[in-house]
């Protein structure tokens, strides 16, 4: 955790916060601050800033907080993504909070387990808790915002054409296809599939709605991997 977020529920006036639970621990474990100490601290959907320890207990830390930094942009991209298994869900949750990706949309695919479908990781309160763990990690206060498609079809049929509309909108996918781009510099829509990569009738379907197919090459990579390395040439 390299800042403590806080929120409206967490305000004991418009410049003290008072906290608890694995915020507290990880200031008592890892930065072991004491009275007097200044942090980092950021507000939930708002700005960056300072924070001092003004009291702490067994059970809170209360601070007098001070923000006024703007944090960090977004990438200019939507990730469109295959649902993976749940324990690689987690931590894709994590990674696009950390990696900056403003909007994650959540797809069905023919290699997509129906019962991944069940996870408590999907419940909205699971999201935003591994959301706001990777905001931690990197410094920042503004949720991804994430959007569930159980259907494949109506998706890329109905609604990826309107999401492409102004942007570039590239599909991951293994094959004898023109390379991943590099150091681009526009609006990005990036479909990646399930492991296995999509089928033949999916790609079809994609490109049809205006995605260019790019590949990475003869490596093939677990999901989480591909996010990273391909966020990682394009951005």
């Amino acid at each position: 955790m390299n800042i403590l977020l806080f929120t409206d529920a967490d305000k004991l006036a418009a410049d003290r916060v008072k906290v608890g639970g694995h915020r507290l621990a990880h200031l008592r474990s890892v930065l072991k601050v004491v009275e007097g100490d200044e942090i980092r601290v950021g507000e939930l959907g708002g700005k960056l800033g300072r924070g001092t320890v003004l009291q702490l207990d067994n059970d809170t830390v209360t601070l007098a907080v001070a923000v006024d930094t703007a944090p960090p942009q977004k990438l200019p991209l939507s990730l469109v993504l295959a649902l993976p298994r749940p324990k690689m869900l987690r931590r894709i949750l994590r990674t696009v909070a950390e990696l900056g990706i403003a909007q994650l949309h959540l797809i069905n695919s023919y290699r997509v387990e129906k019962s991944y479908w069940g996870t408590p990781a999907l419940q909205a309160s699971k999201i935003q808790d591994y959301f706001i763990q990777g905001l931690e990690q990197a410094r920042d206060t503004i949720v991804p915002t994430v959007h569930i498609h159980k259907r494949f079809k109506p998706f890329v049929e109905d609604q990826l054409p309107a999401l492409l509309s102004g942007k570039w909108g590239l599909a991951a996918h293994p094959g004898d296809y023109p390379l991943c781009p590099y150091n681009i510099a526009r609006d990005t829509v990036l479909v990646i599939g399930p492991e296995g990569g999509f089928i033949p009738y999916e790609v079809e379907k994609l490109q049809q709605a205006g995605c260019e197919i790019v590949t990475l090459g003869s490596r093939i990579l677990r999901v989480e991997n591909a996010v990273t390395s391909i966020v990682g040439r394009l951005f």
